[in-house]
């Protein structure tokens, strides 16, 4: 048995908008950040729980004082009895009296719950001597629907259901586990397709990414459709017409902006526009998606809790769920969100393009793919090529693809001179700034 005994939290920055790397139309200098926490334990082998949210600067300062207001809610729990009972642990965080009002299951608060409960989950992997994809395709339908809050969404999915359909899936498990093991998991770049880059620098990645293997490309467009035509015409040049070519507007466009916009760009054989609009629009949503059909619909990095992604499903909004593991409340959310995912057949292609998102999402699709949907139909993983370095189990890519981890944990472990060196605002790399 062992107790937690306190949550380290950290504002960690990384200057990324130096090179304006991560830079698109809605955010031109992004600081990739984490609002991080390590979970501390009395466990004689001092084992201990990474986990963040996902930022991109300002304003990581709120999250980790959202954080803190979170941790007396864990000091003093018993490891043993929260991980035999994961998902009143999440109802604990997300529902906590009067903390709940200040989302609820949204906003700032709801992404210092995803820290937390991220970091917990890597302890509890760790713990079981498991990677997270496997610890979670190991449990039984029961187990994993254990973890999940089915409120608000059993009009669509109940607990008996999704049990049942799990079961389904059982068959095949081992064989597809061994098929990401031997070939793995597929993804796309984005790493080429920055905003604020020029058309040289587009050119050489672009290039440097086909030599890679990659036969998914995305770019950042919303800057003026005359603009985005001249970038998207030299990146089709460079590919041919047999790879696929997506877009990412940022949310830039208004409903209508937006389907006259993505119409202008059909010439260009677009596989998906990703979101066109306010992520909160799901009405805004499924009228794109049917005027510019068979332009696909994506979204989802800001899609905040699973009762919105319900809706998207509902209404036929969206071609492809871009599940974020830090925007919903952590790993738990994010297993309810796959769930009513494969309810409706809609591919998951989680985003990943930012610091230690790659990390996370390849044990979630990996777990989808086994124990979920038995599917890789349209499903690739978002990659982006930066910052992998700092990650004590950074993601390995062969032929773009990801390689499962076999590590412990949910590879979210910064080593700990990055997280000295970055720290805002006494780290050594902004001191000097």
């Amino acid at each position: 048995m062992s107790n937690i005994t306190k949550l380290e939290i950290i504002d960690l920055r990384f200057p990324t908008s130096r090179e304006k790397d991560g830079s698109d139309a809605m955010n031109p200098d992004p600081d990739y950040s984490a609002a991080y926490v390590v979970v501390h334990t009395d466990a004689a082998d001092s084992l201990e729980g990474h986990g963040f949210t996902f930022t991109i600067g300002k304003g990581n300062e709120v999250v980790c004082a959202a954080i803190k207001a979170l941790e007396p809610l864990v000091i003093g729990k018993d490891t043993v009895e929260v991980f035999a009972n994961m998902g009143t642990f999440w109802r604990s965080l997300s529902n906590a009296n009067q903390i709940r009002w200040i989302g609820p299951e949204k906003g700032v608060i709801h992404l210092a719950t995803a820290a937390v409960v991220n970091a917990v989950w890597d302890l509890y992997a760790k713990v079981e001597g498991k990677p997270l994809w496997k610890l979670l395709s190991d449990m039984s339908p029961e187990e994993l629907v254990s973890i999940c809050d089915f409120r608000y969404v059993t009009d669509v999915l109940t607990p008996d259901e999704a049990i049942e359909r799990l079961h389904t899936k059982k068959a095949g498990k081992a064989a597809r586990e061994q098929e990401m093991i031997d070939g793995g998991l597929p993804a796309y770049t984005t790493s080429a397709g920055w905003l604020g880059y020029d058309d040289d620098k587009i050119i050489r990645l672009t290039r440097e990414a086909i030599a890679d293997g990659w036969d998914h490309i995305k770019i950042k467009v919303g800057n003026g459709v005359d603009d985005d035509i001249r970038r998207l015409r030299i990146i089709r040049n460079e590919i041919g017409p047999d790879r696929k070519l997506m877009v990412d507007a940022n949310q830039v466009w208004d409903v209508d902006e937006a389907i006259e916009y993505v119409q202008k760009l059909s010439e260009f054989d677009l596989w998906w526009v990703e979101e066109p609009t306010s992520p909160d629009d799901v009405l805004g949503h499924a009228s794109i998606a049917k005027q510019i059909a068979p332009i696909r619909v994506a979204t989802g990095e800001q899609i905040q809790n699973r009762v919105v992604w319900k809706q998207l499903f509902q209404s036929e909004a969206i071609g492809f769920a871009q599940i974020d593991s830090c925007r919903l409340g952590g790993v738990n959310e994010v297993v309810t969100v796959l769930l009513l995912a494969e309810k409706f057949g809609i591919p998951v292609c989680p985003h990943a393009g930012g610091v230690g998102l790659c990390e996370l999402v390849q044990h979630l699709s990996l777990f989808n793919y086994v124990a979920v949907t038995g599917d890789l139909t349209d499903v690739v993983v978002e990659y982006v090529d930066h910052l992998h370095e700092h990650f004590l189990d950074p993601v390995v890519m062969h032929d773009g693809k990801y390689v499962p981890p076999k590590k412990p944990g949910y590879s979210a472990e910064i080593h700990r001179d990055t997280l000295e060196r970055f720290e805002f605002p006494q780290g050594a790399e902004w001191a000097q700034s």
